[in-house]
């Protein structure tokens, strides 16, 4: 009888459940990022405190202080400080012109001085800086960005806080990545985080900060996948912290709204095929405007003064032909119109809603436009929301069953004009709603978004947007090795008139051989044709130069045998990482690299050029090749 064998050692047993090996698994690539996403989080909400204060600050003593404008009706999740009670000044409008003009001026010199690319509306440099620049930005930009904004917006510039918090949270990223000498890959994550980030906190929109930083990168319907869940995190944290400070409260205060009859879409569509065309306007005034600031004569530092100046002109035409205090929200954040036609949009009016919207078009194309520094996100909520209202008022006197609440329209209005405007339908959405807390306006506001965004021409807010990620140069790269890894080199090979050297060879055969090739590499071979090595003209040039050794130089002592050499069946990826290893301008190509019996060579230019055919196009390629051959 046989003995037994050995008893099987029974399986080791984990503690933790299974599904926890697949959560370490895959987060483990990003856990770096994830947990720095944290911090940046953490800072873009302790920023968009300071930034908060300081345009509070800036718009009391210098509105309020000095001109005794006090904006009603106050949004109801605005904070109002103990610290700052409204003041008892009269009213005097004559200094809304000169105050913008005073700020602007301030802010001209501070950025024209010492951060020229803290001008103009913030998240289109973050975008830019994303796709052109590997996330990099200036350390000194969003403290630059912090002060100037809060001079031009609290001085009654017309722009609002998301460009500017966006390029504050989007400078620490990249700061962060920086200091940690993280990928350009990393860095560009942390500065979407961080864009995201500032703009969850500041308008207390977590979900759509998150979304946000994910989609305004493209003009077209996609998203950036890595950059949703780090995002995320920071804008959870960022919101936490400025929540902790300021409270929870959504931003504006609406009266009970809901959506209860599905006939109703069809006044929504006329709401969406309103606001294409008023989105069209805003961008061409916009940047119209910015290239008629840009060829006007003289510095750049005064440029943002005659924008200010102009802004409170047109405030003060306004007022004085209304009569209504209201019609002043074309300045400044002008969160007083929107919040009045959110709430109760009969008392002002469907003429008055449609002039501040038109007006704060106007001001903010002149302020933001002329170098001001401030965000076209705010003075988009009013843009839509006054439309939205005034539109609403007009359907509900045709046909009050559609509209039963015109402030519904202005709700939906503030989404579908940004999302025609700036092509990002999904995080405008939800930003809105939690701006607002109009969730239960979530449907129609889908339906307007996605008509806007559909019906909407190609020209954006943000003129740094791609179209997508195959046209984005932080991708480019990835999808041409792609594309190298499907070809291989067989097809770029060689064969025809290939000399090859013994190593026998003297100096004046190897010079005879290389004044008939046409490529300045050459094999050195075996009598089995196999590859010992290989010949660079560069070395033959210098030995030929070297009398005293010409007699007794042959190819073995010019012969570099550490050459890594390509197969026909190698991908050009594969080829053009052995070119940079070897720093050759050519390769011998060999049956496999064991036998190493040389077939034939493949050069470095035609890789390049097929490297540059598929990253630039046909056209392009030729001159590009032609740098890459000289």
């Amino acid at each position: 009888m046989s003995e037994p064998g050995p008893t099987p050692t029974p399986p080791i047993r984990r503690w933790w459940p299974e599904f926890l090996i697949f959560s370490q698994t895959r987060i483990r690539g990003q856990v770096r990022v994830l947990g720095l996403s944290v911090i940046v989080g953490i800072v873009a909400g302790l920023a968009a405190v300071v930034f908060y204060v300081a345009t509070e600050a800036a718009a009391y003593y210098a509105l309020d202080g000095l001109a005794g404008y006090r904006p009603e009706p106050h949004p109801g999740g605005e904070i109002r400080f103990s610290w700052m009670p409204p003041t008892t000044r009269p009213f005097r409008p004559w200094l809304l012109a000169v105050i913008p003009t005073v700020g602007g001026l301030a802010a001209g010199l501070l950025i024209f001085t010492f951060a020229p690319e803290a001008e103009g509306h913030g998240t289109d440099s973050v975008i830019e800086a994303y796709h052109q620049r590997q996330g990099f930005m200036r350390p000194r930009v969003p403290v630059v960005k912090i002060i100037a904004s809060a001079l031009t917006i609290g001085s009654g510039g017309s722009g609002g806080r998301e460009g500017p918090i966006a390029q504050i949270g989007a400078g620490f990223g990249s700061v962060l990545a920086d200091m940690l000498r993280l990928r350009p890959i990393d860095r560009r994550i942390l500065l979407a985080a961080g864009m995201g980030a500032g703009i969850g906190a500041i308008f207390r929109a977590p979900v759509a900060g998150a979304l946000f930083a994910a989609e305004v990168l493209y003009s077209s319907p996609e998203f950036e996948p890595e950059v949703i869940l780090p995002a995320a995190l920071a804008s959870v944290i960022a919101y936490s912290t400025f929540g902790a400070v300021f409270g929870w409260t959504p931003l504006f205060t609406i009266p009970e709204l809901e959506f209860a009859d599905p006939l109703q879409l069809l006044a929504y569509t006329v709401l969406a095929l309103a606001m294409v065309p008023a989105a069209m306007l805003y961008t061409r005034t916009f940047y119209g405007l910015t290239a008629l600031f840009r060829r006007l004569p003289g510095p750049r530092h005064i440029r943002p003064a005659i924008g200010g100046l102009l802004t409170g002109l047109i405030g003060l035409a306004l007022y004085y032909y209304f009569g209504d205090q209201r019609a002043l929200s074309v300045l400044a954040f002008g969160y007083a119109a929107v919040q009045g036609a959110l709430l109760e949009p009969e008392s002002m009016g469907a003429l008055l809603l449609l002039a501040v919207a038109l007006g704060k078009l106007l001001t903010t194309s002149l302020t933001i436009g002329s170098g001001g520094s401030g965000g076209v996100f705010g003075p988009s909520m009013i843009i839509g929301g006054c439309l939205g209202g005034a539109l609403g008022l007009v359907l509900n006197e045709i046909a009050p069953s559609l509209v039963p609440e015109p402030s519904a329209f202005a709700v939906v209005g503030m989404a579908g004009f940004f999302a025609a405007a700036a092509k990002t339908p999904f995080s405008t959405m939800i930003i809105v709603s939690e701006m607002t807390g109009g969730y239960l306006l979530l449907l129609p506001a889908l339906w307007v978004c996605t008509l806007s965004f559909m019906l909407s021409d190609r020209q954006s807010i943000y003129r740094n947007q791609v179209d997508s990620r195959t046209r984005s140069p932080a991708h480019q790269g990835s999808f041409v090795r792609q594309a190298l890894a499907g070809v291989n080199v067989r097809k770029f090979m060689t064969t025809a008139n290939i000399q090859r050297l013994r190593p026998g060879d003297s100096l004046a055969e190897v010079l005879n051989e290389f004044d008939e090739a046409t490529i300045a590499v050459m094999p050195v071979v075996d009598d089995e044709n196999r590859l010992l090595g290989i010949v660079d003209l560069e070395e033959v040039y210098l030995a030929s130069h070297t009398p005293a050794l010409r007699p007794l130089v042959i190819a073995a002592d010019l012969m570099r045998t550490e050459v890594h050499p390509a197969t026909p069946d190698d991908s050009l990826e594969k080829a053009y990482e052995l070119f940079i290893e070897n720093e050759l301008q050519a390769l011998p190509v060999v049956n496999d690299r064991k036998e190493m019996r040389v077939l034939g060579l493949v050069r470095r230019h035609d890789i390049a050029s097929a490297y540059l055919r598929l990253l630039y196009g046909p056209s392009r390629a030729t001159e590009a090749s032609a740098a890459v051959k000289t």
